[in-house]
């Protein structure tokens, strides 16, 4: 009891995160030591540690949705798909998509050999900050959360201002050029799908520039020597529109779906879409992002998995549930806030769970007031006297459009602003 107590009490957790970071090895370079225990801040708390026996539900698959025949008859049945699989798990995933296989494993083949370049080479992009557009470390919130993960990331900005090629790695920036041109073609598709799914115009999240603002993340998951005392990626949701996975045959990733969690496994060819803390509010709820987790890897051969991440390129642009959305039976769900406010508070709370979303919910008092407001319009208001009073006093031109009457909405406007990734 005594010697745990001095150990405690010896422990300098804070010295220990920068003396790895200061080192800029990555646990990559932990793994090629030769260590055989993890450093004590990536030990995670039991409560949070996956259960593996009792918490997931191999049984219950992620949709699997086929974009086969998209321009033919067929695109109505594919957008009630791509809807049911948005407003249930979050996540689906896609085959027949456009993208090469022969890409996909080049890509994936690119981000691994980065990665397991020597570490006097990876250390020439290791920072925290993208004032490039690319950099290269572990863990996005090593200093804030509460235990690290055990996985190495680089990460790149790719729209609506692209990285110079000279600051994207040599090894892999034919490759990843490629990648964003095929993912951003992709993305349009499904933006216009997943706005359809809606009951918007096919062109509504395109105008909102949800396709411009584009950032990749490479991550690798090396072996771990004691994969239940940490995880790879820990629980979370995304902050922005959707996000395109391409992960390789090695699996790992797990979504949450009611009290359990769903194993996401690998589809050869296939992409995995989930949604996004934005696309759930601007949706009014209508889609739900959902938490999800990647298992610290136990196998001796590496894993990679690439995410890119869409967003709107207007950073100062306020933004809420959109109007077409929101009704006297359905009022906003969530305040109004602007993607600068939005991303800074995602970086600030890191990766912990559904936080950020929790923090732009309107409470239920204001959600009832908002209801309450709508309904005394509706009793107060005489249709047919306003449609007497308008003719008397107007000449007798044919009642084009309707009087408008004082509802209580949500404003929402659109501007254009600079790159939410800057």
């Amino acid at each position: 009891m005594e010697n745990t107590v001095i150990g405690e009490l010896d422990y300098d957790r804070a010295k220990e995160i920068k003396q790895f970071d200061s080192s800029k090895l990555g646990v990559k370079g932990l793994v090629d030591s030769g260590l055989t225990s993890i450093p004590r801040f990536f030990i995670h708390p039991p409560e949070s540690l996956p259960d593996l026996r009792h918490h997931t539900k191999p049984d219950i698959p992620i949709p699997t949705i086929d974009l086969a025949d998209l321009h033919t008859h067929r695109r109505s049945s594919i957008v009630d798909q791509i809807s049911r699989a948005c407003r249930t798990f979050g996540f689906f995933q896609i085959t027949n998509h456009g993208i090469p296989s022969v890409i996909l494993d080049r890509t994936i083949a690119a981000i691994r050999d980065f990665h397991e370049q020597p570490t006097e080479v990876k250390a020439r992009f290791y920072r925290r900050e993208m004032g490039t557009g690319v950099s290269y470390f572990s863990n996005l919130d090593l200093y804030s959360s509460k235990a690290a993960s055990w996985r190495d990331t680089l990460q790149m900005r790719l729209g609506p201002i692209p990285p110079v090629p000279e600051a994207v790695p040599e090894i892999c920036r034919e490759d990843v050029v490629e990648w964003d041109r095929e993912v951003k073609r992709l993305g349009e598709v499904l933006m216009e799908l997943a706005s359809e799914g809606l009951g918007l115009n096919s062109k509504r999240l395109r105008e909102m520039t949800c396709l411009e603002g584009r950032a990749m993340v490479g991550n690798y998951y090396p072996y771990c020597p004691q994969p239940d005392l940490t995880v790879g990626l820990t629980s979370h949701s995304d902050p922005r529109v959707l996000t395109v996975l391409l992960q390789d045959h090695m699996g790992g990733l797990q979504v949450k779906y009611g009290e359990g969690w769903v194993d996401v496994k690998p589809v050869p060819g296939a992409l995995v879409i989930n949604v996004g803390d934005f696309l759930q509010i601007i949706s009014n709820g209508e889609y739900q992002s959902v938490a999800h987790r990647v298992l610290a890897n136990s196998s001796r051969e590496p894993r990679v998995a690439i995410a890119v991440f869409f967003n709107s390129s207007r950073r100062e642009d306020s933004y809420g549930p959109l109007p077409e959305l929101v009704s006297p039976q359905k009022p906003a769900l969530y305040r109004q806030f602007t993607l600068s406010e939005f991303m800074q508070r995602f970086f600030q709370k890191g990766l912990d769970g559904k936080a950020l979303l929790n923090h732009f919910e309107l409470n239920n008092s204001m959600a009832a007031a908002a209801v309450e407001n709508t309904l005394i319009g509706e009793l107060d208001y005489d249709r047919a006297e306003e449609i007497k009073q308008f003719y008397s006093s107007n000449p007798p031109f044919p009642l084009l459009y309707p009087p408008v009457r004082n509802i209580k909405r949500f404003p929402t406007r659109y501007t254009t602003t600079t790159n939410p990734h800057r």
